[in-house]
């Protein structure tokens, strides 16, 4: 491991925001705060939202600018990556945001049922060949683990300018008879949301210089719907 990774690491430990859970706490779903996010860390009980695949933090952080009244916690496996988002929020003081170092496949061992009030999910990888289609975060294996820690209708945000995992969830959340609060597969153009447009990524900045459309979905999860892959009754391509 580089020198600068290990010394990130260790900065991470002093910023208080950073939660890298122990394999036993991940494998038995048993994190301390599990159930506890709102009282025992943010001391409050503001609604909880989620980004999962958080990257840097960028997306985290503008929406806790934006949403003082929410608390933000950002998730991903790159340690390294979280360091720059952990590090803007102990900068900037800003106290509704939080990190938690782990992959989203163990998402169900760190928040109880009905504990989380919205996901975000920001240019993941969209794994395109069709037989990795269960990898992608907006799959029915994902999206049944999500019903378990969201409250009932909760909400499920996707932004990507990958036009195939658009139409993949879409296609998805349609089969399934999902309500969709929001969907454009230009979002830019169409400016349908203006607190949505003041967030921009690095990365998304690129995109868009490189002439790419960003698209963006919004729907609600219920508890009772059990998700069915779309490709079962039609294969999005």
């Amino acid at each position: 491991m580089g020198k600068n990774k290990l010394q990130r690491w260790s900065e991470m430990k002093s910023f208080g925001n950073v939660f890298e859970p122990e394999t036993g706490e991940v494998k038995d779903g048993s994190h301390h705060l599990k159930g506890r996010w709102r009282s025992d860390f943010f001391r409050n009980e503001n609604p909880l939202v989620l980004e999962l695949g958080c990257g840097k933090g960028e997306y985290t952080l503008g929406l806790a600018r934006l949403y003082p009244a929410k608390n933000h916690i950002g998730v991903d496996i790159k340690g390294a990556r979280i360091w720059r988002g952990a590090k803007t929020a102990f900068e900037e003081k800003i106290r509704n945001v939080l990190f938690i170092r782990t992959r989203i496949e163990f998402i169900n061992s760190f928040f109880e049922e009905d504990e989380v009030d919205e996901i975000w999910i920001t240019f993941p990888d969209p794994f395109p060949k069709p037989g990795n289609s269960g990898r992608r975060l907006t799959s029915s294996p994902f999206l049944n683990s999500y019903r378990r820690i969201l409250s009932n209708n909760g909400i499920i945000h996707l932004k990507t300018d990958n036009q195939l995992l658009y139409r993949y969830t879409r296609e998805l959340v349609l089969a399934n008879g999902l309500e969709i609060l929001a969907d454009t597969d230009d979002l830019y153009s169409n400016k349908s949301d203006d607190s949505i447009l003041s967030i921009r990524t690095h990365y998304e900045s690129i995109f868009l210089n490189e002439g790419l459309k960003i698209t963006y979905l919004s729907f609600r999860l219920p508890k009772e719907t059990l998700i069915e892959e779309a490709y079962c009754k039609k294969q999005v391509q």
